[in-house]
Formats: C-alpha cells, structure tokens, sequence
C-alpha cells in the first residue's frame, strides 16, 4: 500500500529545517570572518564587502521568482533543483582561489533565497491542517536561528580550520534536497502555465538598484548622488513594475493580493523588524569587542562576542514553534507580542550594557521577539492569500525583511560613526545608545502595524430554531 502523503511530514520537516539553517548560516557567518578572507586575497574593504552585496542582490531577486516558479510548476521540484544550486555555489566559495571567484560562488548562494517561501508552501500543501500554523513557525524560527548561530560558530571555524571552512556548512542542502525529492509528493503542473518575464526582470532591477544603493549609503554618504540616484531608480522601477503587473494577464504577483490589509500590514511589519534584527547582529558583537580602557565595552575576541548571541539563538529554539500554536487561534497576537518585546529588548539595551548580564538579558529579549514575530509574519501571508500565490507572496514578504535589514545595517553604521572617542575612529557609547534608541522605534513602529491587521473573524453561532426554544 501506497503511503499516505502526511507519513512522511516529520522528515520532511526535518529537511526544510536543514535547507532553513544552511541559508540563514551562509547570510550571517561570513560577516566575523571579512577581515580574515581580506587578508587571504589581498583586498581591501570596498573590494571584500562584495562578498555580502553579491549575496545580498541575488538573494533579493531570486526570492520572489523562486516562489513564482515554485507556485506554477511544484514547490519540491524546484526546491530540490534551489539547494543543488545552493550546495554548488558554497563548494565554489570554499574552494575560491581569487576574490572574483569567491563573489561568483556567493551570487550563486544567493539562489538560496527561494528556500523559505518553497518551504512555506510545501508545509501548506502536504502537512495535516492542525500542523501547519507550527510547522511555519518552526521553519521561520531557523531564518532568526541561523543568522545568531553563524555569528556565533564563525570566529570558531575560522580560527581551528581557516575561513574557506564557513562555505562547507552549505552543503547542509544535499540532505535536505534528497528527503525532499524523495517524500514531497510531485504537483501537477498546468499546461497553460506562463512566467512573466517582464514583471520578473523589472522587480529584479528595481530590487538591485534599491538595495545596492542602500548597502553604499555609508561608504558613499546619505546624500551622495549616488545613493539618491539608486534609490530613485529603484522607486520609480518599482512604479513601472507595479503598473504592468496591473495590465498583464498572469502577472508575476497578483497586486489585489499585496493589497490585502494583513498582507500590506505583515510586509510593513517585516521591514521594521529586519531593521532592528539586522542592527543588533552589528550592534551586540561590535560593543562586546570594544576595548575596557575606552570606558565601555568587555574586549571581547570575534569567538566570545558571538558568544553573547547565545541567549537570543537559544530563545528562537523555542519562540518559533510555540509562536505557531498560539497562532492556531489568532496569527496576529505573535506578531503583537514578538514585535513589543523587541522594542523592550533594544530598550534595555540602550539603558543597561555595562555587564554581560545585561547584554545576555536583552538577547534573550530580542530572540522571544525575533521568533514570534518571524514565525507569525509566514502565518498570516500563507492565511491571507490563495494556494497558487503562497511562494511568491511568502517571498515578497522575505524581500521585505532584506530590505528593512539592508537599510538597519547602514543606519546603524552612520550613527556609530556620527559621533566618535576624540580623534579616533572608535564609536562613543552615546552613538550605540542612540542606534539602539533607533531601534527601539522600528520595533515599536512595527508593533503599531501589527496592530492594525484587522482581528480573526470568528463564526457567528446558528441561530437555533423557535420549536427548539419552544421545546
């Protein structure tokens, strides 16, 4: 007897997990590891920070297109082929012998954006009703896990083995892509099925000039023209995108779906919580390494910095797959809770870091917040749009948090630099205490729209019948 399709749901969560955490890894754990690998090609920093950038813009134009294709010719399918690509770019970045080669290897990596919205559909299809608010939390929960994970192992890996270690940690995706072709049953794919090629190449121009633009912001200056002018064509790029996707017959995203209020708010929200996530990913390790004599900080190495990350990656563990079942009565009450303890954590932040306590205490904060909410934002997109969108709105939604993490990251470092210890090029505490500050508004921001996804409708009782009453 054939087996049933939900017998083989506990390893194929098993290997969505595997494929979640070999991404969320590759995004975070070269970061530690930059001057080492400057120091390996005899780089300098603009040059090596393409190792990130690289990444980063593929990441944000595959996503949405992956899902696409995901929705119209099979989630496992093409999520299979997503962590072969994946495993093959982390083989070139470990085995790079030029810096252009390893960039090459990390824009083939950033294929990998497509793991998460795949995920989130083939848990929609494939798992048992009752499952699928806590799988989704369980599966967002590793994006926040990963990314704490891989600043945590980085400084370990690079010091016993070397920096081209960091990329083997990809090939996680074999596992994962052999239980997945393996156990998720194949859909059947419509023989009317088109891509809108040009919805996908204009979203993708509109991604790149967007969020290059932004990851030059400190280099280059908020009001260069060279960041205005990126930001501008990203804009006016995503104008164009949105009126064709309106006029054509399959569109890449359906615009009524985006439009729909949860939608619309989860996408706001998700902006604002990448932007405090990704800030205290700078923030924490950066602080922790600065030298005692200067009046704050613990001189922390790379390796105990990430250590102090620990309490928040612990706290994730758990967040996730219990923000998913306080989502079987009502996704929006994670998302509430997880973006508030958020702005809480990064107050604390800004009023105590003299101790590692202190430190442990708000990571511990920020990892409840990061984890509700992550694992909430999946819930309420997969519930708010119909089957054949999940990927593609599921990776808008991803693109949103990049897009909030890509703008966190330069702000955070424009205010560390905004006010300096003398002549030096060392941030004053004041600066950290005003990027925390600043994160403590997106994340209070970020809980305002959360609260304005509307509430879960519950079904009105059948009136009962007057002979009933009678009786």
């Amino acid at each position: 007897m054939d087996p049933k399709p939900h017998d083989h749901t506990r390893a194929v969560f098993i290997a969505l997990v595997l494929a979640g955490m070999a991404y969320a890894l590759s995004q975070t754990v070269v970061s530690p590891a930059l001057p080492e690998l400057e120091r390996s090609f005899g780089a300098d920093a603009s040059s090596i920070a393409w190792v990130l950038t690289g990444y980063l813009l593929a990441a944000s134009v595959a996503t949405p297109i992956i899902g696409k294709l995901g929705d119209l010719y099979g989630r496992a399918r093409v999520l299979t082929i997503v962590l072969l690509v994946f495993a093959a770019g982390s083989v070139i970045c470990a085995l790079a012998g030029s810096l252009a080669l390893l960039v090459a290897g990390r824009v083939v990596q950033g294929v990998g954006g497509g793991i998460f919205p795949l995920a989130f559909g083939i848990i929609r299809d494939t798992f048992p009703q009752d499952r699928v608010a806590t799988a989704i939390g369980g599966i967002s929960a590793t994006f926040g896990i990963g990314g704490g994970v891989g600043l945590v192992i980085a400084g370990l890996i690079v010091d016993a083995l070397g920096p081209s270690w960091l990329f083997w940690l990809g090939l996680l995706a074999l596992p994962a892509a052999y239980t997945i072709w393996r156990d998720v049953p194949r859909a059947h794919t419509p023989a009317d099925t088109r891509v809108d090629w040009l919805g996908a190449a204009l979203l993708s121009l509109a991604l790149v000039s967007l969020l290059y633009g932004l990851s030059q912001a400190t280099d280059w200056g908020w009001g260069s023209a060279g960041v205005i002018g990126l930001s501008a064509a990203g804009i006016v790029l995503a104008v164009i995108w949105v009126l064709v996707e309106l006029r054509v017959e399959h569109p890449l995203v359906d615009m009524r779906v985006l439009r729909r209020r949860p939608v619309l708010m989860t996408n706001i929200n998700a902006v604002l919580v990448g932007f405090a996530m990704f800030a205290s990913f700078l923030l924490v390790p950066q602080l922790a390494q600065t030298p005692e004599r200067y009046g704050y900080g613990f001189g922390a190495t790379v390796t105990g910095a990430g250590a102090l990350m620990l309490p928040s990656t612990a706290v994730m563990l758990f967040a996730g797959p219990w923000a998913g079942r306080l989502a079987r009565s009502s996704s929006r009450l994670p998302l509430v809770l997880g973006s508030a303890l958020l702005s809480l954590a990064f107050v604390v932040f800004a009023m105590a870091h003299a101790s590692i306590w202190e430190i442990m205490a708000g990571g511990a904060l920020m990892g409840l917040g990061v984890g509700f909410a992550f694992a909430s934002m999946a819930n309420i997109v997969v519930e708010s749009v119909p089957s054949n969108e999940v990927g593609v709105a599921t990776g808008i939604n991803t693109i949103m948090r990049t897009l909030g993490g890509a703008l966190g990251a330069q702000l955070v470092a424009t205010l560390l630099t905004s006010k300096t210890i003398g002549s030096s090029a060392i941030p004053a505490e004041a600066a950290y205490t005003d990027a925390f500050i600043a994160a403590a508004v997106a994340a209070a921001l970020a809980t305002a729209a959360a609260l304005s996804i509307p509430r879960p409708r519950r079904p009105r009782p059948e009136p009962v019948p007057q002979a009933t009453v009678a009786a």
